[in-house]
């Protein structure tokens, strides 16, 4: 009994610090648990890996807390950020991929350079106009992607239910002005490991 009930508490402790009920989910929009199409033993796997990976890239130098952004779905990587120099950015590789449990390591770190206002705005535009075409598009369940901008190149995250969803959020994001290339890192559900039954 009390074996249940520690289990229990330390369930309870992982998915409130990763993707609590009603609160965090997939990317931090808001989506529910429920709405999460990973089992729930997988989204305990990856929030476990996710708090490896935040955690031994803290201990190489506490300047990437702010810096570096790390998911994990279905025991695939992916990491974004800014970093100074291009031997940061492979050792951060490194780091994804000594994690139990890796599947892939998908890189999109930048290397650094002087702030541009007018660039970065524009980029923030781009981000904006994407995320509210998804939200208004009623075939795509836009909680389940990030989306990220960077000099006019646009990043997607995300967990798709079927192929045409997939297609019509790259699709929307092509259409977006100005947008010079997109990166989609949009797996389907029937890819994952594990799916919800």
């Amino acid at each position: 009994m009390k074996f249940k009930l520690l289990i229990s508490i330390l369930i309870g402790i992982i998915l409130s610090g990763c993707a609590g009920v009603a609160s965090k989910g997939v990317f931090g929009t808001g989506v529910s648990v429920a709405l999460d199409p990973r089992t729930i033993g997988t989204q305990i796997d990856d929030s476990i890996m996710q708090k490896a990976i935040s955690t031994k890239i803290l201990a190489k130098d506490k300047k990437y807390f702010l810096a570096i952004k790390t998911k994990v779905l279905d025991g695939r990587i992916f990491i974004t950020g800014k970093v100074e120099k291009p031997e940061e950015k492979l050792q951060i590789t490194k780091i994804a991929w000594e994690t139990k449990g890796a599947r892939s390591v998908r890189n999109d770190i930048k290397i650094k350079e002087e702030f541009n206002f007018k660039r970065s705005a524009k980029d923030l535009l781009i981000t904006s106009q994407l995320r509210t075409a998804i939200i208004v598009n009623k075939n795509i369940k836009a909680t389940n992607y990030q989306i990220d901008t960077y000099k006019k190149k646009i990043y997607i995250y995300g967990i798709a239910l079927t192929a045409e969803e997939k297609d019509l959020v790259i699709s929307e994001a092509k259409e977006i002005l100005d947008v010079e290339d997109v990166i989609s890192s949009i797996l389907l559900v029937e890819d994952l490991r594990i799916q919800r039954e």
